[in-house]
C-alpha cells in the first residue's frame, strides 16, 4: 500500500517556525516530484512548494518564498518543509503529494496523498 505520512503541525506564534515531515511508505521517492499543499478554512487547495522530478531543482510560491524550505531525505524516505517566520494567514491543513515522474508539482497530478497535518499560528 502506498502512503504519506505527515507529521509535525501543531499550534505556534507568530513569527515562530515548525517544521513538518512526509514519510513514504510502500514506494521510494527517487521516482516522483513532490510537492506541500495546503487549504485553509474557506479557500481551495494550494500548491506552494515542490521538489521537482528528475533534477530536483525546488520551487516555492510567492506567498512562502524566503520563508519555508523543502528537502528530502533520500535514506529515510521523507520530505520536510521548514516553516520559518509563519504568520497567521499561513494557517491551514498541510498535505504532502506524490507525483510519479511529473516535471513539475501540479495538484491534478498527484497520485498519492498525506492525511494532512494541522498548523495554526496564533498568539
Amino acid at each position: 500500500q502506498l502512503q504519506l505520512v505527515e507529521s509535525g503541525g501543531g499550534l505556534v506564534e507568530p513569527g515562530g517556525s515548525l517544521k513538518l515531515s512526509c514519510a513514504a511508505s510502500g514506494f521510494t521517492l527517487d521516482n516522483y516530484a513532490i510537492g506541500w499543499f495546503r487549504q485553509a478554512p474557506g479557500k481551495g487547495l494550494e500548491e506552494f512548494s515542490c521538489i521537482n522530478y528528475p533534477d530536483r531543482t525546488t520551487k516555492y510560491a510567492d506567498s512562502v518564498e524566503g520563508r519555508f524550505t523543502i528537502s528530502r531525505d533520500n535514506a529515510k524516505n521523507t520530505v520536510y518543509l521548514q516553516m520559518d517566520s509563519l504568520m497567521p494567514e499561513d494557517a491551514a491543513i498541510y498535505f504532502c503529494g506524490a507525483m510519479w515522474r511529473a516535471l513539475t508539482c501540479v495538484t491534478t497530478y498527484v497520485d498519492v496523498w498525506g492525511q494532512g497535518t494541522q498548523v495554526t499560528v496564533s498568539s
